[in-house]
């Protein structure tokens, strides 16, 4: 059979509130003799300090996804327009094809697909992109120079592949070099542009993962030659890529070149109804990427970043808390007439999140599973309330619920036929003081507990963190919780919950594509930190039947057993929540093509800026 298309959507793991738009550069002239015209310069923003790394397999947030995803290349991508979302080839030729049995996929790349031009290369010159750079990509997955940070990706899903890596990390700790040349055999390189990938069992969700910028081509000259700097000289096929290494300035700001030797792309002839009112439909045919730069601004407050888009030096931007009622109607969340007359167009994204707070449950205070543990995390949660953080920072648009399973997926708890499960949101101060007690602490006549230490709670730093915080702080003082705020920078964050570091925590994901299964894979034991169960839960009983869903079919059965792991979930209580937000987007005129999503980013390359529309400052 041929996989044809598939529903998908993309990987976050961030804190707090996210905002993508970018730099501050007007119109510029074009550098080169005979060139006149001005540059097209899409600015938009970042609200963080940026991302870590621009190495596709060190990479593990939306930070780097949004950046990684302009300079490298997938197998496969989901098309810009369509919904729901579909999978078309990019590296590839067309759709692998698959064995009846659903293990093995067979590859064919496209031919003349280049990397960019590098002094890694002799000549300076890029070179063609063959299969086995595919599986070299791949294999360093399992390099432990790498940390295995996304190993998880992959893990027991290859034949073979698992084996490798213990083979070649045996011989990294005799010291010996990790032998890349060394074959897999599930991994089978056919000829230049050809390669089969044969699975261990007929896993589901395979396709989606070709899409993930984890599995982005990268060649191994790049890495051989740049090592530890790789991060930071980013080699790949992508439509754009730095000019130089002062591009990437951390903390700041990122700009991003048009490639001068991008491959013929165009923009998609494939739209929906709906995208006619805004000119979506028109560029169809034309060649990408149509801007020459792109300017990314790094914002950690969110209040400076709003003044640059207010100032029109940025081109997008979403709406942060505080200005929400500047723009939009309280009663119908819909944009002000006033703000309309402006031309600023608006656009409401919903999104498969699951915001929560964590617990580490190797903690020795907040973690284990003994009946006195889950009552302290079961009291914790009974303290919150989200409906409180709902109306005062998302104005009411987001979706409290119990579970972490987002709307909209088969399992979510309010879903048709779906059963409810048992529920620990709050606030009820009463119960949470009751479980308080079944946890072993005392609660004096004050109604507070007296012997519980403080909470070290980790979370970005920033004013809109720093109030949710003490709204937090607040809900838990009616119980006599005490929190010990540790407010860091996101990278800090990061490493703090990938180490094990971070007692409690604040984070979100977003569902790398439409099915439960990528949420409930959160809470799977071999996913532990620092791969993407960072509550580092591990459940038996829960491991197997997480290992039983990934070959079931859709249909009542799996609807019944992602049920069952969920309210296992919720019983044990790893985690505190959960809350789906709805982004609100709001872009100038002069941005064309521009149809938010939060499910994929490399659309970049669609966009297009009138440089000369008349409200747009010179």
């Amino acid at each position: 059979m041929r996989l044809g298309e598939s529903w998908l959507l993309r990987v976050v793991a961030a804190a707090g509130l996210f905002l993508f738009a970018c730099g501050l550069t007007g119109c510029e002239r074009q550098a080169g003799a005979g060139t006149q015209g001005p540059l097209k310069v899409l600015r938009l923003p970042m609200a963080t300090e940026g991302p870590k790394t621009l190495d596709p397999i060190l990479g593990s947030t939306t930070y780097e996804n949004r950046c990684i995803a302009l300079l490298y290349e997938t197998l496969v991508q989901y098309k810009y327009l369509k919904r729901p979302l579909e999978l078309e080839p990019l590296l590839l030729a067309e759709m692998p094809s698959i064995s009846e049995d659903g293990k093995t996929w067979r590859f064919r790349l496209r031919e003349g697909v280049y990397f960019q031009d590098s002094p890694c290369f002799p000549g300076g010159t890029g070179r063609e992109v063959k299969a086995r750079d595919v599986i070299y990509s791949w294999k360093r997955l399992a390099d432990p120079v790498n940390k295995e940070k996304n190993w998880w990706l992959l893990d027991g899903q290859i034949v073979g592949f698992n084996e490798y890596k213990d083979e070649q990390s045996a011989r990294v700790k005799a010291g010996e070099k990790f032998d890349y040349d060394a074959p897999v055999s599930g991994m089978r390189v056919l000829g230049d542009y050809e390669f089969e990938i044969e699975l261990t069992e007929a896993v589901q969700q395979f396709a989606w993962k070709l899409a993930m910028f984890q599995l982005s081509v990268v060649p191994r000259e790049a890495v051989e030659a740049f090592g530890t700097k790789f991060s930071g000289r980013p080699v790949g096929t992508g439509p754009f890529m730095l000019a130089d290494e002062s591009d990437w300035l951390r903390g700041v700001r990122i700009r991003f070149t048009r490639n001068p030797k991008y491959r013929e792309a165009y923009y998609p002839d494939e739209w929906m109804p709906e995208d006619e009112e805004y000119g979506f439909h028109l560029p169809a045919g034309k060649r990408i990427p149509m801007v020459d730069r792109v300017d990314v601004t790094f914002f950690v407050e969110a209040q400076p970043q709003w003044l640059e888009f207010k100032a029109r030096r940025l081109d997008m931007t979403t709406v942060p808390d505080f200005a929400f009622e500047q723009m939009f109607s309280r009663r119908t969340k819909e944009l002000k007439r006033s703000v309309a007359r402006e031309g600023i167009v608006h656009f409401k994204v919903p999104l498969l999140d699951f915001i929560f707070r964590g617990f580490n449950m190797e903690d020795p205070l907040v973690g284990g599973y003994m009946p006195g543990k889950k009552a302290l995390r079961q009291a914790i949660s009974l303290a919150m309330d989200w409906e409180e953080l709902n109306e005062a920072y998302y104005w009411g648009t987001a979706v409290v619920y119990d579970g972490p399973i987002p709307p909209g997926l088969d399992g979510f708890p309010e879903g048709p036929g779906n059963r409810a499960p048992v529920s620990y949101r709050g606030p009820d101060y009463a119960k949470a003081r009751e479980k308080l007690v079944e946890a072993g602490y005392r609660v004096g006549a004050d109604g507070l507990v007296k012997d519980l230490p403080p909470i070290d709670f980790y979370t970005g730093r920033g004013a809109v963190n720093e109030k949710i915080t003490a709204l937090m702080e607040r809900n838990f003082a009616e119980v006599g919780i005490r929190l010990n705020p540790r407010y860091v920078d996101f990278s800090e964050l990061i490493e703090a919950v990938n180490n094990k570091k971070a007692q409690f925590f604040s984070f979100a994901w977003g569902s790398d594509y439409p099915d439960a299964e990528n949420n409930l894979a959160l809470f799977y034991s071999p996913n532990v930190s620092p791969g993407s169960n960072h509550f580092n839960y591990s459940r038996t009983e829960y491991d197997a039947m997480y290992e039983a869903i990934r070959t079931m079919p859709a249909g009542s059965e799996r609807t019944a057993m992602y049920e069952t792991m969920r309210d296992m979930i919720i019983e044990d209580a790893p985690y505190a929540g959960a809350m789906a937000r709805t982004r609100y987007y709001l872009n100038y005129p002069w941005l064309r093509n521009f149809k938010p999503t939060e499910n994929f980013f490399n659309y970049v390359k669609y966009l297009d800026v009138d440089m000369e529309h008349p409200d747009r400052p010179r």
